[in-house]
């Protein structure tokens, strides 16, 4: 930082506040159709106020809640769940009002609010969030502690200087993120047009049978008794939901369980070659084959094992049958026939009828072609992912010159050159 530059207490420059925690807090019966948006941390993306799923409350309640009238220019922030969203109101806002897990800063003459803005993205902010937020079940930074938060800035034109280098070189980078995003997108369905192809377009030679004529085993497990506070720091793996993904299995957050709990789950032994698909939630019809490093092991309810007669179809062609999309919209419609959430009961599974070649070399054949082209969009994928990280290391390394008071039109200009050329 600059010997030039003012260093002060937020809540020296920026008067501070959040929305209502009282008894008056609004229930969800109180919620009316049309009125004053009540903006939810949800409602921050991308450092605007979107009106996605937009709460609103009745103008009698928002003259109850006055913590939380707003007004344009404020920045509001994110202090309890995701700790660290924000975004700027607009016009479209003004006179909004907000929940209780959102704080809202209104500057005053000595601080441009963009330069906040940005400044809340900082490298010396995210290490004070990670300092100072607790909470188990809720994270949770203090408007107390908001408040003692330091912020180093210069003269107000300096700050606008600043702003104006930042907004370029963001505006620079957030479209090269989007292009590389666009073409990761592209990479994926190109291998799904191949997926198609292959499966909308059967032979003669084709055939049709329902899963349980062709499998010895359907079925899935449970969730060991104490649940996840049962779960053991290593042991045998319990597969979830939430490690079964169509482009492969994902081994974070994977659980584990002991003998003694593994043993009552002895009916669901993954196999080697027994391909997985989660019944249950948000992720149903997501479909995996897990890698054999990862056996023994077991699956919670959540997930079915399909294990598949010897000698009919390869497993790795039933994966890509199960992940190919006319497939999958069929699992997904029937799974949104659950009554209260969308699930598919073994008998449905059962019952769902493949269709493969009735060679099982030309099984072999397809399967090794999607696989040359699933490595190859799998690498396209992670190229530009890297990519990607290095855009984002791009940012923080340009807002930690800019609050440093380094930053010049030379370093975004590189910098943009950069952004331009990394795509």
């Amino acid at each position: 930082m600059r010997e030039d530059w003012t260093v002060k207490l937020l809540e020296e420059i920026v008067k501070i506040g959040d929305g209502n925690h009282s008894g008056n807090y609004p229930k969800a019966s109180e919620m009316v159709s049309e009125g004053i948006p009540f903006i939810r941390g949800t409602n921050l993306i991308d450092g605007k106020v979107s009106p996605e799923d937009m709460r609103f409350i009745s103008a009698e309640k928002h003259e109850i809640l006055k913590k939380g009238h707003l007004k344009t220019g404020d920045i509001l922030f994110t202090n309890r769940g995701q700790v660290g969203k924000k975004a700027i109101v607009d016009e479209r806002f003004n006179g909004s009002n907000l929940n209780s897990q959102v704080a809202w800063f209104r500057c005053n003459e000595q601080i441009n609010n963009r330069f906040l803005f940005h400044f809340l993205d900082s490298p010396s902010v995210l290490n004070y969030i990670n300092e100072n937020t607790n909470g188990t079940a809720l994270q949770q930074l203090t408007i107390r502690q908001i408040r003692k938060l330091n912020i180093a800035f210069p003269t107000l034109k300096e700050q606008k200087q600043i702003v104006a280098l930042l907004d370029k070189a963001f505006t620079a980078i957030d479209q090269a993120k989007a292009n590389i995003s666009t073409n990761i997108e592209n990479a994926k369905e190109l291998f799904q047009s191949k997926l198609n192809d292959i499966f909308s377009q059967k032979g003669a030679s084709w055939e049709e049978k329902t899963l349980k004529e062709i499998t010895t085993k359907i079925g899935s497990g449970a969730t060991p008794r104490g649940g996840q506070a049962s779960y053991k720091d290593s042991g045998i793996s319990l597969i979830r939901s939430m490690n079964v993904h169509d482009d492969g299995f994902r081994e974070k957050k994977l659980a584990f369980i002991d003998d003694e709990q593994a043993s009552k789950l002895d009916n669901v032994t993954i196999q080697k070659n027994d391909v997985l698909l989660n019944i249950t939630g948000a992720s149903v019809a997501r479909c995996c084959i897990v890698d054999n490093s990862f056996l023994p092991a077991r699956v919670n309810q959540h997930v079915s094992i399909i294990r598949l007669k010897e000698g009919i179809m390869n497993y790795k062609f039933l994966h890509f049958a199960l992940t190919s999309k006319e497939t999958k919209n069929l699992l997904l419609g029937i799974s949104a026939q659950g009554a209260t959430r969308q699930a598919i009961t073994k008998v449905q599974i059962e019952n769902f009828k493949i269709s493969f070649p009735s060679s099982i070399d030309v099984q072999d054949k397809l399967v090794k072609s999607l696989e040359t082209i699933s490595k190859q969009t799998i690498q396209i994928e992670s190229n530009y992912t890297k990519k990607l990280e290095d855009l984002e290391e791009l940012k923080k390394s340009i807002l930690q010159k800019a609050f440093a008071g380094e930053l010049t039109n030379q370093s975004v200009a590189g910098s943009n050159e950069f952004a331009v050329n990394i795509e």
